[in-house]
């Protein structure tokens, strides 16, 4: 269901540092998401390990646009946006770009657009969308027309969902999700291995089943063996507070390289022969 409307009084609000705390949270929320995704649990890591690398003044904006039932915790509300998919039924489509099949490439003007046509209805349009209405946060024209609480929940959802790389999958099989395997002994799609199934076999294998344990391993490694590469992530041409293009072009490039390599209709997809060795280079 919606959440409650939350917005910024267009006096006290973000007004100038809008863009700078959109531009930080944005910049952490993909550093995360490049590690991890993208069912319920990795929106859930992805969002409470931004969350700690967050500046006070972007902690007490964030905070200001989440409903009162949250208590703050923006990572409990991270998986919102996959919850009300058949409520918001226009939504569907912002979680996700067909790209060509067997291509292995992404374009904008190509690409962005619903299984109707309409142009712009993708994630990578989606996080434009999302980050512009935040950045005019405070102004009369956003407290009238936007619902700042929703634009948050949606962009942090879809920066993790456009680095999923079955989420910049191939038209033709709806990306991976008709393309019917077995994950070690259960039967399930390739698109649902990449969404859920490496990670709950990860927690059970490596961490007791506690989430909490892996969002530590992943700080770990982003204060230690990513910290020199942390300032390039957060780099866009022409001054964009956020570019997603890079990100998808980036997810159907490793999608035809991880993903859909040898993932053919009937296989067995085992941890240690596929892909479960990308996660352990993640974690280890």
């Amino acid at each position: 269901m919606p959440v409650s409307r939350t917005v910024f009084s267009s006096g006290g609000g973000m007004g100038g540092t809008g863009l700078l705390w959109v531009w930080r949270f944005v910049v952490l929320l993909q550093l995360i998401s490049g590690v991890l995704g993208w069912g319920k649990e990795g929106h859930y890591a992805t969002c409470k390990i931004a969350e700690e690398y967050l500046t006070e003044d972007a902690k007490v904006a964030v905070k200001r646009l989440l409903p009162d039932y949250a208590g703050g915790d923006l990572a409990s509300l991270c998986s919102w946006p996959d919850e009300i998919r058949f409520h918001y039924h226009w939504s569907g489509a912002l979680h996700y770009v067909d790209t060509p099949d067997f291509k292995c490439n992404y374009e904008y003007c190509r690409d962005c657009h619903d299984s109707s046509g309409h142009k712009d209805m993708c994630v990578t349009g989606a996080i434009y969308n999302y980050t512009r209405q935040l950045e005019a946060a405070g102004s009369s024209y956003a407290i009238t027309n936007y619902n700042l609480t929703e634009a948050l929940l949606f962009l942090s959802h879809f920066v993790g969902d456009v680095h999923q790389p079955l989420h910049i999958g191939f038209t033709g099989d709806l990306g991976g999700n008709t393309i019917i395997v077995r994950w070690y002994r259960r039967k399930t799609n390739l698109h649902h291995v990449w969404d859920t199934m490496i990670i709950d076999s990860a927690l059970k294998t490596f961490y007791q089943s506690d989430l909490s344990q892996m969002i530590q391993a992943i700080q770990r490694n982003i204060t230690d063996g990513w910290s020199n590469d942390v300032p390039s992530w957060g780099d866009c041409a022409s001054n964009k507070t956020v570019c997603p293009d890079p990100y998808a072009s980036e997810s159907i490039k490793l999608a035809c390289k991880y993903a859909y390599r040898n993932a053919t209709p009937g296989s067995t997809l085992t941890g240690f022969v596929f892909p479960f060795f990308f996660l352990l280079l993640l974690f280890w």
